[in-house]
């Protein structure tokens, strides 16, 4: 907290908003106070249990105060070189490493940085708060910016408990939600004036309220490097990264699918377990889900023999995920974006229940390496724009020959692709285009005025017409940012911190070096992944042309096990009462999914998520 206009930071105000975010940290607790800067603090001990680490941790000279969430991987590499400038070091973690480099280096300490983070640090010498966050937001940090205070927050639940926000329902954002499944691309929250410092970005703020934000990173501005082996690049990196995010003083476990990216990270969690300093004879740890309808037991039972681990498999029902809904989204602070991501809370539970506290996983993967199938379109219109028409067909057919489909209608696709995207280069275009966007949600016939009213008349950026301009909108506006989000709330639900080794800055900035043909050839997605991970990795997991992650059969669900309970929430009085429904339509498409006449599942699943986030809305921030 920061007061302005000479108002100073209140301490039941901080002790407030730390109580909130009990779940974060529920090792210690500590405030710092003085005059109109107020830091409060909740502990994950994760490096250096010892008071050592405490937070607000106040540098030796004591001119520097930080508070700190995430991690720096790199630590003990920087810690030697601070050593080797002077610096002395009372703790053995990553947190007094940080508060150092800043001593040291001022906001030029970012670039050294290898991890995730959001952090605060009150520059006493200078007057002014210092804040950042990590290069792609794997770690969460939220502003309010009041006439005579700043909040600042790792969840909007902490802001909303300070007792100084009066805000209300961000009806754009919510209408964007509930018109057209947006969600997670804009540093606007679903509550008025709660926004999101950006992923890559710094702040400075003085004790007067005058602001200053800059980026001090992005994937327009990586320098270029020359790559003669993307392949052997690729897997010194990612052994690496995997390493760095071994490191701990508590038990690490893996999230384990089956595909490509959790199977990768697994196996050389195996080959690195055992020089990781919370290494013991205790086994590697996997947990799972797998749906009846999805099953990936064969590539887990490869893996599993591979690197000797033990798997622990989440068993849940839709019932059981549905009656869950509220407390997931309480964590959330926000709409998800399908039921998966209720799934990820429990399997984050699982992971709690086994005495795990480090968990990691692989998203960033697919949006790095290409890893949605819809990339396949945009790597053949690449081709065509090219003028490459005979690669384009031969990566067509060679695609067919593994997963089906007709050819020409494919290569139609990516040429209609290519025009859509010549079309966006226009401006006239957008201008309809936008125009037309509107109007379809204005249609929207399970929604009144009163909500279409909110939806915003967008200006559309120009194309790219570029693949990795494509992965680039993927990792800075969706869907990386929103899955980030997800995962952060459903592990830090349980205590449990989510590591991300595919979003190690080093191997994002190899993939955006090499060229397209290395992220998606032939059958393949991920082709630099799958050919890094010769002889590391099962070759049936290696080879495998299907996609899966940790799916729900939503279609299923919402016709059978999830009909009545929606059913019962659309004839509810609060939805009644919420004046944005057209509750009969929504009814009749219910009946139409049902019948098997089409596939409302996602819709349906938006619209029961708002209701139950709209009775949170007025809840109490603190307690569940």
């Amino acid at each position: 907290m920061l007061g302005l206009d000479g108002k100073p930071a209140e301490r039941l105000v901080v002790e407030r908003m730390t109580e909130s975010l009990l779940h974060r940290g529920p090792d210690e607790g500590g405030m710092y106070i003085e005059g109109s800067v107020g830091l409060g603090f909740r502990r994950l001990s994760i490096l250096d249990l010892s008071d050592a680490a405490h937070q607000p941790m106040v540098s030796e000279d004591g001119g520097y105060v930080l508070v700190f969430n995430g991690e720096i991987f790199n630590y003990i590499e920087l810690r030697e070189e601070l050593r080797a400038l002077g610096h002395r070091f009372r703790s053995s973690g990553d947190s007094e490493v940080l508060l150092n480099a800043y001593r040291e280096w001022g906001p030029d300490c970012l670039p050294k940085l290898n991890g995730m983070w959001a952090f605060v640090i009150y520059d006493r010498k200078r007057g002014r708060l210092f804040g950042s966050r990590d290069r792609f937001g794997v770690k969460p940090l939220f502003c309010y910016r009041a006439k005579d205070h700043i909040l600042f927050a790792s969840e909007i639940k902490a802001i909303r408990a300070s007792s100084l926000y009066r805000g209300e329902v961000n009806w754009k954002i919510a209408a964007r939600f509930l018109l057209q499944g947006q969600l997670g691309d804009s540093d606007e929250s679903f509550y008025l004036a709660i926004e999101q410092i950006p992923p890559g970005s710094a702040f400075e703020v003085d004790l007067e309220g005058h602001w200053r934000q800059w980026q001090y990173w992005s994937l327009s501005q990586l320098p270029s490097i020359e790559v003669k082996d993307p392949a052997q690049a690729f897997a010194e990196i990612f052994e690496d990264s995997v390493r760095l995010r071994m490191r701990s003083d508590v038990p690490v476990g893996v999230c384990l699918s089956g595909g490509l990216d959790s199977t990768s990270i697994i196996c050389a969690a195996g080959r690195q377990k055992g020089s990781a300093p919370a290494s013991s004879t205790e086994p590697l740890l996997a947990f799972c889900y797998m749906a009846k309808e999805y099953d990936e037991s064969l590539y887990i039972a490869d893996t599993l023999a591979m690197t000797q681990a033990e798997l622990r498999e989440l068993q849940t029902s839709p019932l059981g995920l549905w009656s869950n809904l509220s407390t997931i989204l309480w964590y959330q602070d926000e709409p998800v974006h399908t039921m998966t991501a209720l799934v990820g809370f429990e399997l984050m539970k699982l992971v709690a229940a086994n005495g795990i506290r480090v968990v990691l996983n692989g998203q960033g993967a697919d949006e790095t390496i290409g890893g949605y199938f819809s990339y396949f379109l945009d790597y053949w219109q690449t081709l065509l724009r090219r003028c490459r028409v005979g690669e384009a067909c031969r990566a067509v057919n060679s695609y067919v020959s593994a997963h089906g489909g007709n050819p020409r209608e494919l290569l139609m696709s990516a040429v209609l692709r290519l025009l859509a995207w010549e079309l966006q280069r226009v401006a006239a275009y957008r201008q309809f285009a936008r125009w037309r966007r509107h109007v379809q949600a204005q249609r929207n016939s399970w929604f009144t005025q009163a909500l279409t009213q909110h939806f915003p008349l967008e200006q559309l950026a120009a194309a790219d017409g570029k693949f990795n301009g494509t992965l680039a909108q993927s990792v800075v506006s969706s869907p990386l940012p929103l899955y980030l989000r997800i995962e952060d709330r459903n592990s830090m639900a349980h205590s449990v911190e989510a590591r991300l080794p595919f979003l190690d800055y080093r191997l994002v900035s190899l993939l955006f070096n090499i060229p397209v043909e290395w992220k998606l050839r032939g059958p393949w997605n991920k082709f630099v992944l799958r050919e890094a991970m010769r002889e590391r990795i099962p070759e049936s997991v290696r080879t495998r042309v299907d996609k899966m992650g940790f799916p729900t059969p939503g279609q299923k669900w919402f016709a059978h096990d999830l009909y009545e309970p929606m059913q019962d929430l659309l004839a509810s009085q609060a939805v009644r009462e919420r004046g944005i429904y057209n509750v009969s339509a929504i009814m009749e498409d219910l009946q139409r999914h049902r019948s098997g006449r089409a596939d409302f599942a996602h819709r349906l699943f938006s619209v029961a998520q708002f209701e139950v986030w709209t009775s949170l809305f007025n809840s109490d921030p603190i307690h569940r």
